[in-house]
């Protein structure tokens, strides 16, 4: 094999310390053909579907990218903003806040996101963060709950682009944050402030993404963190077992999922004379395709017309103070130890202008 060149060396700079966010991704426009590319990435990733190749890649190519980019293409134009796709805007957003919260707290560090399909990917953005002359990096999945299907990829990918490397920096990651006190607590504030301003529900229903029900007897802690986060939230807001429910969304093919899945059991809860329900997803740290159109849109559509009179949905956590706040504490958590510097004050100040800027403007 044969190794990259390595960007040239300035031996007087000082070494740098960076913090990689990284998401699922997007495609690069709400068409066929960007879906196409995208969805060729996203499902040929073996963590996302664990069937084997041989019998995997006929079906995939034969038929599956043949029909579902125009589906989901349709979808994600109903989503669609001036600024692109939801969840590559949310996440630079994060980005670029949680640099200057980090500002704030007197740790400079290089700071970047990245997909793990599409653009901009891990590869690239680690190469520019090597570049700028960082020898540490922190690799923050922004999955609270870890799966083999997320963050593990996360770590596939990472590894992948240094096993092509001469000179690897050194490396952490984030493995999860399901049960952080922070982020339980910027996920009760999104719901009080939601409750503040519309009233309670009947029900309030958590709803994950979904993943085949055989990665959980398998060992994967995926569905176990989802619940244990679902529990936390509950005992935070004061809500008995029967004032809420735990879903899973994102059913892809035939074999079973985690279950219960969240479409059924809105059009059971409306059958049954639910009035309202509320719906969050706290596995989304950023509005997407999964929850403004699968769940603000068609899940709105399945509890009214199985009888529902009023659907919330309340939004993800997105650029919310508690939220970069508690990204910011779970990133110093995990930098403990290495040299993050301390910004001039010129420049913290700088930092803070632009945090309070970008907080006001969303």
């Amino acid at each position: 094999m044969r190794f990259r060149p390595e960007p040239p060396h300035d031996h007087g700079r000082a070494e740098r310390t960076g913090v990689l966010l990284c998401n699922l991704g997007t495609p690069d426009a709400p068409t066929p053909p960007a879906l196409r590319r995208y969805l060729a990435e996203f499902l040929a990733d073996r963590r996302v579907v664990e069937i084997p190749p041989v019998l995997w890649k006929p079906i995939l190519h034969g038929i599956v990218l043949r029909t579902r980019p125009a589906k989901s293409a349709a979808k994600y134009a109903s989503i669609w903003t001036a600024e692109g796709s939801p969840l590559k805007v949310w996440t630079e957003k994060q980005a670029k806040l949680l640099r200057g919260y980090l500002g704030e707290r007197g740790a400079s560090v290089e700071l970047a996101y990245a997909m793990r399909y599409g653009q901009p990917s891990i590869a690239a953005q680690l190469d520019a963060l090597k570049a700028a002359g960082v020898t540490r990096v922190l690799v923050l999945p922004l999955y609270p709950q870890y799966s083999g299907t997320t963050t593990a990829s996360v770590v596939d990918a990472v590894s992948a682009w240094a096993a092509r490397v001469r000179f690897v920096p050194e490396l952490r990651f984030v493995q999860h944050y399901h049960d952080h006190p922070l982020y339980i607590e910027a996920l009760a504030r999104r719901v009080q402030g939601h409750w503040q301003a519309h009233g309670r529900p009947d029900q309030l229903v958590m709803s994950f993404h979904g993943v085949p029900r055989r990665t959980l007897t398998l060992g994967d802690p995926y569905h176990c963190e989802c619940h244990k986060t679902a529990r936390l939230l509950a005992e935070r807001l004061g809500l008995t077992a029967s004032q809420y429910r735990v879903t899973f969304q994102s059913r892809f093919g035939k074999a079973e999922w985690l279950q219960p899945y969240t479409e059924p059991t809105l059009q059971e809860m409306g059958k049954a004379g639910v009035r309202r329900v509320d719906v969050m997803c706290p596995g989304f740290v950023g509005d997407c395709i999964e929850t403004l159109e699968e769940i603000a849109m068609e899940g709105r559509q399945a509890f009214l017309t199985a009888g529902g009179k009023e659907f919330q949905y309340i939004p993800c956590l997105n650029d919310q103070h508690e939220w970069i706040a508690a990204l910011a504490a779970i990133a110093q958590q995990h930098l403990a130890g290495w040299p993050t510097g301390s910004a001039d004050p010129a420049e913290l100040a700088r930092r803070s202008e632009r945090a309070r800027a970008l907080g006001a403007t969303t």
